[in-house]
């Protein structure tokens, strides 16, 4: 155990902490782009208080296909872009690039689905009350929404952080680069397993996070 250790723990660490920078810079920006465009899918449905059905059957189609698109494909074909944002497509920096592009629609429509869950009738109140369709979104939707979006966020950091092991195969780095180069290329299953517990960890603490803040969130709404 010790000179498994002193031989692979470092490498262990750096993967680890690769791993994490990967997933949170990408959950970050997916939901930076991801919660706007959920509230867009969600208001300008019939019924919506921005209906606009035309608009939202052409950008709902857009997301569907940007969806549909298996990530190895989509990291390979936007190479260009990726060397042309992060001037380089190895390294964690540049896998964060086909990260957020194939996380932020994954977002939207989990994003669309919280806002699906509010009360019609915390909607219409607040418009009685004279409020704007921005204060409606900003102060009534996603202030309502917040513990499934919270709950949400587990499963697009979840999905994230499996799609950082995809991008590992290909030079990325992280835990998935070590499974592959030790695990895989040379047969050693100690790296293998270790890599596996390793993952299991940092998804069950993502998940311990996103349960917590949930919870924290249904309180202050039911006070």
């Amino acid at each position: 155990m010790t000179e498994f250790l002193a031989k692979y723990g470092p490498l262990l660490a750096q993967g680890t902490l690769d791993t994490l920078y990967m997933t949170v810079v990408s959950t970050f920006f997916s939901y930076l782009f991801g919660v706007p465009a959920g509230v867009a899918l969600s208001v300008t449905k019939k019924g919506g208080i921005a209906q606009s059905p035309r608009f939202n059957a052409v950008f709902g189609w857009a997301v569907n296909v940007a969806r549909s698109i298996p990530f190895i494909i989509l990291m390979i074909f936007v190479i260009p872009f990726t060397r042309l944002i992060a001037g380089t497509s190895i390294g964690a920096t540049a896998a964060n690039v086909p990260l957020i592009i194939a996380a932020t629609p994954f977002v939207a429509r989990v994003v669309e689905q919280s806002i699906e869950e509010v009360d019609r009738g915390v909607i219409e109140a607040a418009r009685c009350m004279g409020a704007t369709d921005f204060q409606i979104i900003t102060k009534v939707l996603l202030v309502e929404s917040a513990p499934g979006l919270l709950r949400g966020l587990s499963i697009s950091a979840i999905t994230i952080l499996g799609y950082t092991a995809i991008t590992g195969a290909v030079g990325a780095g992280g835990l998935g680069n070590l499974a592959f180069r030790f695990g895989y290329q040379r047969y050693q299953d100690d790296v293998m397993y270790t890599t596996v517990i390793l993952l299991i960890v940092l998804v069950c603490l993502i998940q311990w996070l996103s349960n917590w803040a949930a919870a924290k969130a249904d309180k202050k709404i039911i006070k």
